[in-house]
């Protein structure tokens, strides 16, 4: 299972650091430096600390099979660059980091080699929903990616076998269509791609 959750209580610090954790609103990228290599994501969105441990299958499953789907396509396109989590992404004022499942930058606009992360908004975010990530997929950074510029959002959801495809039209999200089993998933900013819905999931 995924596990997301929202740090409101401070955590241990090692016994030789003396700065304690901030409030929940008041976090910064400074803070986040000095959390833990642990295997855990950690993002902060608008101040405040969100933490995702280690995902399911089905949520890996559905990772990897849209990563591989969308750099096949970008790659015979010469389209730009796919990524995957855990990269980080600063979307300035809004957050720093954000860690998208996978993310399509345009080549004119691909990190530099040795990026350790890419500032400004990703032109196609994936997010793959969990029973404890839908709340923040869904408003949290659906707002945020929104309101900083993300051309394009996917939400893929394992349970529902589904894949919602938003594109930003006059500063707000719009659906351009959800698709099912049996269908072909579409894009807007990467038009001409067809991606098979059941392919991403597991039997």
């Amino acid at each position: 299972m995924v596990i997301e959750r929202v740090i409101t209580t401070p955590a241990p610090l090692p016994a030789t650091e003396e700065t304690p954790w901030p409030a929940q609103g008041a976090w910064t990228y400074e803070d986040y430096l000095r959390l833990p290599d642990d295997g855990r994501r950690y993002e902060i969105i608008e101040g405040v600390l969100y933490v995702i441990n280690a995902p399911n299958f089905d949520h890996q499953q559905a990772v990897l099979q849209i990563a591989v789907a969308l750099e096949l396509w970008v790659r015979a396109q010469d389209a730009g660059v796919v990524l995957t989590a855990p990269f980080e992404v600063h979307l300035p004022g809004i957050a720093k980091p954000v860690q998208p499942d996978v993310l399509f930058i345009i080549a004119e606009r691909r990190p530099t080699p040795g990026a350790k992360f890419f500032e400004g908004p990703p032109d196609l975010v994936v997010e793959v929903l969990s029973s404890n990530t839908i709340r923040t997929d869904r408003t949290v950074k659906f707002s945020a990616y929104e309101r900083a510029g993300v051309r394009e959002y996917w939400l893929v959801d394992p349970k529902a076998r589904s894949v919602e495809v938003y594109t930003l039209i006059e500063g707000e999200f719009a659906l351009l269509g959800q698709f099912g089993p049996g269908e072909q998933a579409q894009s807007k900013v990467l038009a001409g791609l067809e991606v098979e819905v059941d392919r991403l999931f597991s039997p």
